[in-house]
């Protein structure tokens, strides 16, 4: 594209010099024209495709407002700008508070609303301690009290980079970029080199046919010949193609730190996925109570049920859901009559309700921690039977989580959660397997446990009581085969395999570490995006591929427009037309019109390609000759029946309008 901005630089300044000396030409100005839509059309394909981008960029600009942080300083709590903030700062954040920038939860836990980054409604638990203590600056506090380290400085936040990011102000190309860059670069030379030498030809053919040898090629046409020569189409789109590719990549909700990691996943082979927060929810759930031997087991779930009302979590909410689903359990069935919630904290680690009915004595239910429970039934008068501890180390052999239901000084049973397995993940890794990427789970469990998930969550092997080295040297052992792999991770040890991974995705869920190190956040936490982000790729090599094939095919279409043209007259008889006018297949009304037919046709297509540059070509799950076919049949025979139609009927406007 600066071969062409230059070629339209020299024909403006021949016109304006062809002007002063008194002798104008018509058909010079509109080739200048016509050269400068070209250029026009160019920066018009990229402008779109980052004007898509910097509307995404001004909204999320506009979400953030100015933040009152209330700030720790030995002992005491002072108000200030959140732009005052520095990294290592600590702050405090309460019901209904915003936070003001990226940090750690250093104590206590959360419920927290993310629509403003992810878009989804569903508020998240943010806690201490764990892989789900990162929280991002502009989210809202919704539950409880929590203390923030900041792990960001002013302008550098997560918020800051999407926006950097979104506005392709960063965006390198990637090597496939390069490598074409390089390719059309030498075409664009070797042209240069063939059209410098024509004048010299052409003069010599033009002695050899009688003609006057004064009457050389201009200048101007030679420009034209060589902008069409050149793959000016591609050249023009490259950059949107790119550009678009990261825009649709945050439409899907996951933020590429570049272009690079977009077409790495379009040939990922291998994909390592950590288990807790990606293969299952993290956020253990419900899956059975036991009552004690004493105890009927409606009578538990019914407490179960009573004592999660206030509990926000998403393990309190999971207890209500099950004990509705197993026990037949409606709302309308539910009686709280004159009553207080006790809502869960992470202090007190447990939840629960307080029953004053018109007649009897209260009844004061909570769900917990063991631990919690035998504080709240020891206060009462009571003590802690001892099938309650065998239950509770039964569960926790199973790899589960035991929590404890009493009502006023009695223990009635124990309520499992279990880490599921996600909804849809076997069959989304069932299609990741007709894409040819092999899954691999890691996990810190046992072996047992780890190959009942494998199975449930259907990856095709796993490696257990895996350490943060096991990850990088399984990642580093698949690309010594040749391979390129991905990571999905969500926890500070997983940020080493995530920066070493071709493709490092990490959860929005997980702590900053783990952000940092991947070259992608998936802002919806979902393992089984990777599925769209790997289509996402290919789109991307593959639109890059239609287009070259296209541009290049267009190229050969052109000569017959340009060259019969310009030798029209060589070794002539009589006036009529040369040996070399048969070439003129399309019957163009005149060499100018040729000319000119095919550098309005050549500006003209870059504009009508800006679409498809930015919706891409349509993925479809297909062998790489099966894709090459298809790209030379419908982008190559395009390519080159287009300039054919389109030069004529456009050369039929120029000589119906006489325009030269």
């Amino acid at each position: 594209m600066l071969i062409v901005e230059v070629c339209a630089v020299i024909t403006t300044i021949i016109l304006l010099s062809s002007i002063s000396g008194g002798n104008y030409s018509g058909f010079n100005m509109q080739l200048a024209l016509w050269l400068w839509f070209t250029v026009l059309f160019s920066n018009f394909a990229e402008a779109v495709a980052e004007g898509r981008g910097k509307a995404h960029a001004d909204a999320l600009r506009k979400a953030r407002k100015n933040i009152n942080a209330r700030k720790i300083s030995g002992g005491t709590v002072t108000n200030i700008n959140a732009g005052e903030l520095q990294k290592n700062d600590f702050v405090i954040c309460e019901a209904g508070d915003i936070i003001p920038a990226d940090g750690e939860i250093t104590e206590g836990i959360a419920s927290v609303d993310e629509s403003a980054i992810t878009g989804e409604s569903a508020p998240v638990i943010r806690e201490s301690g764990g892989d789900r203590s990162a929280v991002t600056g502009g989210t809202k506090v919704l539950s409880d009290r929590i203390i923030i380290r900041i792990v960001s400085e002013p302008g550098f936040t997560f918020m800051d980079k999407i926006i950097s990011l979104i506005e392709g102000a960063k965006r390198q190309k990637t090597p496939n970029e390069i490598a074409l860059t390089i390719l059309l670069a030498g075409l664009t030379i070797i042209f240069l080199l063939a059209v410098s030498t024509l004048p010299f030809y052409y003069k010599y053919s033009m002695v050899s046919s009688g003609l006057n040898p004064d009457n050389n090629i201009s200048i101007p046409v030679l420009v034209a010949l060589l902008v069409c020569l050149i793959p000016t189409t591609i050249g023009g789109l490259l950059s949107a193609i790119g550009i678009s590719g990261m825009d649709r990549m945050i439409k899907k909700n996951v933020i590429a730190v570049s272009g690079r990691a977009i077409e790495a996943a379009g040939d990922l082979s291998v994909l390592l996925l950590d288990k807790t927060g990606t293969i299952t929810m993290g956020n253990r759930m419900a899956s059975g109570i036991i009552p004690l031997s004493v105890v009927e087991p409606f009578t538990l779930a019914y407490a179960s049920l009573l004592s999660s009302l206030s509990d926000d979590t998403p393990e309190g909410r999971s207890v209500i859901k099950f004990v509705k689903e197993n026990y037949r359990i409606k709302t309308a069935d539910i009686h709280t009559g004159n009553a207080s919630y006790v809502k869960f904290s992470a202090e007190t680690r447990m939840s629960g309700i307080n029953l004053y009915p018109e007649s009897g004595s209260s009844r004061l239910i909570r769900k917990g921690s063991l631990d919690a429970i035998e504080r709240f039934v020891e206060s009462a008068g009571g003590c802690v039977p001892e099938e309650t501890y065998a239950i509770v180390k039964e569960v926790a052999s199973e790899g589960c989580t035991p929590l404890v239901v009493a009502e006023n000084k009695t223990v009635l049973g124990v309520i499992r959660l279990k880490d599921i397995v996600k909804g849809g993940i076997k069959e989304r890794f069932a299609h990741l397997r007709k894409m040819g990427i092999k899954t691999i789970m890691i996990t810190g469990d046992n072996p047992l446990t780890a190959a009942a998930i494998s199975a449930e969550a259907g990856v095709d092997d796993f490696i257990s009581e895996a350490k943060p080295e096991d990850k990088l040297l399984c990642i580093r052992s698949e690309q010594a085969k040749g391979h390129l792999v991905g990571m999905i991770g969500d926890g500070t040890n997983d940020a080493p395999a995530l920066a070493q991974a071709d493709v490092g995705i990490a959860m929005n869920t997980g702590t900053q570490a783990a952000r940092e190190a991947g070259n992608m956040v998936d802002l919806d936490s979902n393992p089984t995006k990777l599925i769209e982000v790997v289509e996402v790729g290919k789109q991307l090599l593959m639109t890059r591929g239609a287009l070259t094939t296209f541009s290049i095919a267009n190229d050969v279409a052109k000569y017959f427009a340009i060259l019969p043209a310009m030798f029209f007259s060589l070794y002539s008889i009589n006036g009529n037309a040369g040996p070399l006018g048969t070439l003129n297949i399309m019957n163009l009304g005149s060499p100018q019109s040729a000319i000119l037919s095919a550098v309005i046709f050549n500006a003209v297509i870059i504009v009508l390609l800006i679409p498809l540059a930015l919706k891409g070509v349509k993925y479809k799950p297909a062998g790489a000759s099966e894709i090459l076919k298809t790209n030379l049949l419908m982008y190559g025979a395009g390519g080159l029946i287009a300039p054919f139609i389109g030069i004529k009927l456009v050369d039929l406007l120029i000589n119906f309008l006489k325009i030269v």
